[in-house]
């Protein structure tokens, strides 16, 4: 039976989505990175595939926003306007190549381009800040059009810039909510419909912004130090999943 008219979604399902959506905001905050990918990676065990990345979307969209608020005065305002400026011209360009790019090679590159940068790190600072982050914006949505959670690309600039882990979490939130906005938009004009999936969108919403809030009051209890190798051992973890992907996905991990 759907619960609260959302398709293929019952109560225990919806309870479970809404429930994960706050670990994963949670460990989005604590780690710097990594919430918005295992999020995606559950509801893709249980949504249909083109419903699941613009809702998928829309979640991350709302976790943004309540973090950036929680965690407002530690944003470096400084990566804001290139940033957005890249973002808008990622979702362009990836609206129009959505239907014939395969996903396979892009998380190839991508799990390469994370690994060498976490383990790299002046690479990220190479140029300069302004023009780092116009490339960066335009990278994260481009790719973020096809594999969703590009927090991960992200991550590892914002490192190289933040100071302290508050304004790593706090920066890495806020320039994100304009790659999800920005890919709303290029779905509308895709044609996406979801608004039936509203109810458990706002549910998810909701709880990610509980797991923001649990997840800052943790980060102030952590040293910078072991934020930083738990944030180095996140990235790994995750490159080294999409280089299996892709492997797979190209018959050489089988």
């Amino acid at each position: 039976m759907d619960f609260l008219g959302t398709p293929g979604v019952g109560l225990p399902l919806f309870a479970g989505l809404t429930l994960a959506s706050f670990a994963t905001a949670f460990i989005g905050v604590f780690t710097g990175t990594a919430g918005g990918l295992i999020l995606l990676a559950m509801m893709a065990q249980v949504m249909p595939p083109l419903a699941l990345i613009p809702v998928h979307t829309v979640v991350q969209l709302g976790s943004g926003v309540t973090r950036t608020v929680i965690m407002w005065r530690y944003v470096l305002r400084s990566t804001i306007p290139p940033f957005i400026a890249g973002a808008a011209l990622g979702a362009f360009v990836g609206a129009k190549a959505f239907i014939s790019l395969p996903t396979t090679g892009l998380q190839g590159i991508l799990a390469i381009f994370i690994l060498v940068v976490t383990w790299l790190p002046k690479l990220g600072r190479i140029g300069a800040e302004r023009g780092r982050f116009l490339a960066l914006g335009f990278v994260a949505t481009f790719a973020g059009i096809f594999v969703s959670a590009t927090g991960t690309i992200v991550a590892p600039f914002v490192a190289s810039v933040a100071k302290d882990r508050r304004n790593h979490a706090a920066t890495l939130g806020a320039l994100m909510i304009f790659v999800h906005t920005a890919k709303i938009i290029a779905f509308g004009f895709l044609g996406f419909a979801i608004a039936a999936y509203i109810p458990l969108m706002a549910a998810m919403i909701a709880t990610g912004a509980v797991g923001n809030w649990v997840g800052e009051e943790a980060l102030n209890r952590v040293s910078e130090q072991k934020f930083r190798l738990i944030l180095q051992l996140f990235l790994t973890a995750l490159g080294l999943q999409l280089l299996w992907n892709a492997a797979k996905g190209l018959g050489l991990g089988s």
